[in-house]
């Protein structure tokens, strides 16, 4: 019998009380377990050896996350004060995405996780879309409950030829849209996959990866059986880390 392919999914770092915690949001483990076994990874940085975790791993998924990654990062101007980051995550994340893709991994990042794919390879990120250029207010209001929040809120834009594409999506789905931050300067061998109406850009794939790689600004983990493209999503990833755990 096949083995289950073994899926690393990154944690983030919480303070409850007085202690802290390394957490994973909920529906990205359920979604996660469409491509195999969820398994979450603290946000340990130097105190995990990358080499071991990579050998054990048939897929990353790098999930949303409250925090925003540092912007030193990308050599950005500092953040506004009472900007919720994590910096353990940043240690664990930004180089854990170059070694994985490198190594042949199938990788799927989702907010958060795409920004931190966009700096991982060098790009740099809008601190504040709704203030940047032509671009129109993507975030959620936080008072509405989760159901409106996560709800479809534009049209998406699929580029031909690419990954997307080839998953089977047309030219334009409906997406979500929970995010604050936005991709400023596309990091060195993105390609877009797709754009919101305003052009900002809502995914794109790593052009010289050997295996799935593909990040996404919106939320396909949201109710993914419920939606037949972000279930799409889920089911390429899943496809590549069997084709992973079969080759080990």
């Amino acid at each position: 019998m096949p083995r289950m392919p073994l899926i690393g999914v990154c944690a983030c770092t919480r303070q409850i009380g007085h202690h802290g915690f390394h957490i994973a949001g909920d529906k990205y483990l359920r979604a996660a377990a469409i491509a195999g076994v969820p398994l979450v990874i603290p946000a340990l940085g130097e105190l995990i050896d990358q080499q071991t975790l990579l050998d054990s791993l048939d897929g990353l998924l790098f999930t949303g996350s409250p925090s925003n990654v540092e912007p030193h990062h990308y050599q950005g101007p500092a953040s506004e004060p009472g900007t919720p980051h994590d910096p353990s995550r940043d240690q664990l994340t930004l180089p854990l995405i170059r070694a994985a893709v490198d190594a042949g991994i199938p990788v799927f990042g989702i907010c958060r996780g795409f920004q931190e794919m966009n700096v991982a390879f060098g790009g740099s990120l809008h601190q504040k879309v709704h203030e940047a250029g032509p671009y129109q207010d993507h975030r959620e209001r936080p008072d509405d409950p989760l159901e409106v929040q996560y709800g479809l809120s534009h049209a998406l834009h699929v580029q031909p030829g690419g990954l997307l594409a080839r998953l089977g999506l047309p030219s334009e789905i409906q997406v979500n849209s929970v995010h604050g931050q936005g991709v400023e300067r596309l990091g060195q061998g993105l390609r877009i996959e797709a754009l919101a109406p305003d052009g900002l850009i809502e995914a794109f794939s790593v052009e010289a990866a050997r295996s799935f790689a593909l990040g996404v600004q919106w939320h396909p983990e949201w109710k993914v059986h419920e939606h037949p493209a972000y279930l799409a999503l889920f089911q390429g990833f899943a496809e590549a880390c069997r084709a992973r755990a079969a080759q080990r």
